[in-house]
């Protein structure tokens, strides 16, 4: 057993020196951060189809997406924290075998609970997006797709269940692939849905739904045919007895992960409320803002890959009841998550205009105040890399310890109180208007990433690690 982990997990996998911690946790997130940078990939390819069918079919698919989205991140949260559990067990070594299995299929159960209570909500969608206000035929367009698109919810959840599995077991490879094939699927069910192809008829706006679907369960079936093909996936036999329950260990799953969930809806709402404020202030600002807060999540994908390496990394010291090593890991990933930031944080700085041309047209004349705020938001932007990175590094190697509450509530305050509140006063009594939601953004971060650092250093004296030896 012991000989087949130390294979199973690899050379990078064994080391408890900082360099080494280094080496396993940038071999961890690259491919992780690329399959995050696909992922965004993917979804593109859905607006450039559906833009070609019109204003009305493009921004109800973007109030679609954006519940969707929404609900899809805070249930990914919530299964994901099968994460730490199974780095753990890696750690422990004794009955790895016997317990990832438990740990994974409770995870799909929960996958697949939570996957329907969100189709539930996507039935209501349309009716949701009309009671807040949004125009009535925009919403009834959007309650269409999302009677499709509610499909793919189940499969993209349990998807993203197994993908935790390969990272975990460390084969990160795989999520690279299967994401990058993905692409190619959407693609090719856009053009044959949207437009009609092969002898299928047109199905416009749905159409980009069902396409949406379709990749979701072939990506589905790819993790499944790995984890089923691949002799070390095999040996953990995932869905053997997958009718049989196991409560105890889905209550732990749960309980580590709606923490998870909570933290992430905190920090979507946030961002999702900055827009909302943006368009009291302007059309111009609302533009503005959401090419340079798409430019801002394109970045974010590299610090978000690195967290996840930093829960599998620690879970797995923790595990292993290794106080050193936990230490080093959490240390790597912050320090891998500072430099990449300083350099995404010199592009913005220092050639704002070079990426807002991959947007739009920075020459065209009547986009002259567009691209101006643009370039003034992304200085700001600049400004809480650092933080955003930071604050998802180690809201990361916390969830290694399993520890989730604490940082849910950090989040709650420091987005809600001195994020939004900041960015009300300095949009609305202040001269800043637009650039003040930025700085409400930089502040609200940097109020998180501090508390979490303080968290994570003193996990000590705050008994975070008091059961190890």
């Amino acid at each position: 057993m012991l000989a087949y982990r130390a294979r199973l997990m690899s050379a990078a996998a064994q080391p408890s020196s900082f360099a080494g911690e280094l080496k396993a946790t940038l071999l961890l997130a690259a491919p992780l951060a690329a399959a995050n940078l696909l992922q965004m990939a993917v979804h593109a390819v859905d607006v450039i189809f559906v833009a070609r069918l019109g204003q009305d079919a493009l921004a109800a698919a973007s109030l679609s997406i954006s519940l969707f989205g929404l609900l899809m991140w805070a249930f990914s949260g919530l299964t994901g924290a099968v994460a730490p559990l199974i780095a753990a067990e890696l750690g422990k070594g004794r009955h790895a075998v016997r317990e990832i299995r438990r740990s994974v299929r409770m995870a799909l159960w929960l996958a697949v609970l939570s996957g329907l209570f969100g189709m539930a909500i996507c039935g209501f969608g349309g009716a949701l997006l009309a009671a807040s206000g949004q125009d009535p035929v925009i919403s009834e367009l959007a309650g269409g797709f999302l009677r499709v698109l509610m499909w793919g919810m189940i499969p993209m959840i349990m998807a993203n269940v197994l993908r935790t599995f390969v990272a975990a077991m460390g084969r990160p490879i795989f999520a690279t692939l299967i994401t990058a094939a993905a692409i190619g699927v959407n693609i090719l069910a856009n053009w044959v849905f949207v437009f009609g192809g092969f002898g299928v008829p047109a199905m416009g706006l749905n159409g980009s739904a069902v396409a949406s679907v379709v990749t979701s369960v072939c990506m589905f079936l790819a993790y499944l045919g790995v984890v089923c093909a691949d002799r070390r996936f095999r040996r953990y036999y995932l869905f053997g007895r997958f009718w049989r329950p196991e409560t105890k260990r889905l209550k732990e799953i749960t309980l580590i992960g709606l923490p998870i969930a909570g933290t992430i809806l905190a920090e979507a709402g946030l961002f999702s409320s900055a827009a909302l404020l943006m368009g009291w202030i302007g059309k111009a600002e609302l533009a503005s803002h959401t090419i340079a807060l798409q430019i801002a999540a394109f970045a974010f994908q590299i610090p978000f890959g690195v967290g996840q390496a930093a829960t599998i990394r620690v879970g797995y010291h923790f595990g292993a009841g290794n106080r050193a090593a936990i230490g080093h890991a959490g240390r790597a990933a912050i320090m891998v998550c500072v430099l990449f930031s300083v350099v995404t944080a010199c592009l913005l700085l220092f050639a704002p205009r070079l990426v807002i041309s991959a947007y739009v047209d920075i020459h065209a004349p009547a986009n002259a105040v567009l691209v101006s705020l643009a370039v003034q938001y992304l200085a700001i932007g600049a400004l809480f890399q650092l933080f955003d990175g930071t604050q998802a590094v180690v809201a990361g190697a916390l969830r290694g310890l399993q520890d989730t509450k604490v940082p849910m509530a950090i989040a709650i305050f420091g987005y809600w109180l001195p994020g939004m509140g900041s960015a009300l006063w300095l949009a609305f009594h202040t001269p800043l208007r637009g650039a003040g939601v930025w700085f409400g953004f930089a502040i609200g971060l940097a109020v998180v990433a501090v508390l979490l650092l303080y968290r994570w250093h003193g996990r000590e004296r705050l008994n975070l690690v008091a059961q190890l030896p």
